[in-house]
């Protein structure tokens, strides 16, 4: 089940209006696939009672099935809660369950875990909804009131309780702050049960998530859940530039994503020579400007030439072989000698024509049909016209005339031949 706005009203979408096609593969924030829900138990064994619960954004908790209750990922459950009951989202259950309790909580006592009381009726979900609808107001008006009162703190998001009971306000503070006063303003004009909760930027950001400069959700909202400390040294390792303002997220700490490839680029550093070392030629010093770890290659400048035009691609190895001379005494005379020459990779864009406009146009071209040559009396064919008659001369035309005569005799007997008559041709009668 997604968050409560995105049902669907009158046939038209509402919340985010993506109707389940979120990056995220849906409303549900920090979802977890069970890639053990198809095997079987071995006989003998009862399924794990211990089932993972979501409440709102990316609060989850773990409660045990004591009344054995046929739970699936994505029902509604009424849980205790202190006081009265909450409701949540069954998101993971089975023996994913348990490896998630041993990652995420290894020091829970089962016996001291809160139960799930039983599945959702219809009028407790609407009271849940009644909840939901309630917070951004409540949101609005509690940040007023800390206003009011001067507190430096800022509070991000409220979450109700399912029994209305409730409602815990989450905030993030540079220093530490005393709101017992601002509590019992809520109270008096909220009346229910207040209960302030200090987190992080970065949890902050996890709860009411947004969009990335990658384009993509936040991953600390879609399936990150542990955060580790980024550096800039991070940064420093994998060629980037200081910059703060490109290098830090939405939370306003540097971005997560600058841990995923560290190792690798730590793994391909350790097979450089150390940019510490100039290299000293007869032209003048050179120094390390930067390092393409990809392309691997090290770029250098002299001294007092630290343009664009000036840099110097060398391969490690290369950079090797000067730094060894230098230290058997050997000024080699210029760095540019040992420029390895580029061999230029084939281009492969567009090989196919992918990214023409124009590419579709040959299809729909009408080829004119070609005429064929017809039979007509006296329509000459190609040919004919082509194939050039040989120069017929008088001796030629006598000996065809008399090969034309013998033929017809000739036929002219096997005719009279065939009838049974006489060979020679009857005189005539007078």
């Amino acid at each position: 089940m997604g968050c409560s706005s995105c049902s669907s009203g009158g046939g038209t979408p509402r919340g985010c209006k993506n109707n389940g096609t979120c990056s995220s593969g849906g409303c549900n924030k920090l979802e977890v696939y069970d890639w053990l829900a198809n095997i079987a138990l071995p006989s003998g064994h009862a399924p794990y009672d211990i089932v993972e619960i979501r409440f709102k954004n990316s609060r989850k908790g773990f409660y045990r099935n004591t009344n054995n209750l046929s739970l699936q990922v994505g029902d509604v459950v009424t849980v205790e809660a202190s006081p009265g009951y909450d409701i949540g989202v069954v998101s993971v259950v089975g023996e994913l369950a348990r490896i998630q309790v041993k990652k995420k909580a290894p020091g829970l006592k089962p016996m001291e875990t809160k139960k799930i009381l039983h599945i959702a009726n219809q009028e407790e979900i609407d009271k849940w909804a009644q909840a939901r609808a309630l917070e951004k107001e409540v949101l609005y008006k509690s940040r007023t009131l800390a206003v009011n009162i001067g507190l430096e703190m800022k509070i991000s998001d409220v979450e109700y309780q399912g029994d209305l009971k409730k409602a815990t306000f989450y905030y993030t503070a540079d220093s530490r702050v005393d709101f017992r006063q601002l509590i019992k303003d809520m109270a008096d004009q909220f009346r229910i049960r207040i209960e302030m909760r200090q987190i992080g930027s970065r949890q902050e950001a996890s709860r009411l998530g947004g969009i990335g400069s990658c384009g993509r959700e936040l991953c600390c909202s879609t399936w990150l859940t542990d955060f580790r400390s980024v550096s800039t040294s991070a940064a420093r390792y994998q060629q980037l530039s200081l910059n703060p303002q490109k290098l830090a997220g939405q939370c306003g700490k540097l971005k997560c994503c600058l841990n995923y490839e560290l190792d690798m680029y730590l793994d391909a550093i350790k097979s450089f020579p150390k940019t510490e070392t100039k290299l000293r030629t007869e032209k003048g010093s050179a120094y390390h400007v930067k390092t393409d770890v990809f392309k691997r290659q090290m770029w250098y400048a002299y001294e007092g030439e630290a343009g664009i035009s000036g840099l110097i691609p060398l391969d490690p190895a290369r950079v090797r072989e000067i730094v060894k001379m230098n230290t058997e005494g050997i000024k080699p005379k210029d760095l540019v000698d040992f420029v390895q020459e580029v061999i230029k990779e084939p281009d492969y864009t567009n090989v196919v024509g992918q990214d023409s406009l124009h590419r579709f146009e040959h299809a729909f071209k009408t080829k004119k049909k070609k005429k064929k040559p017809g039979n007509r009396p006296g329509e000459r064919t190609r040919t004919e016209d082509s194939v050039k008659q040989p120069a017929v001369t008088s001796e030629v035309k006598t000996q065809q005339s008399d090969q034309n005569t013998a033929a017809s005799g000739q036929k002219k007997r096997r005719f009279n031949k065939r009838r049974g008559g006489n060979s020679k041709p009857k005189e005539n009668e007078g």
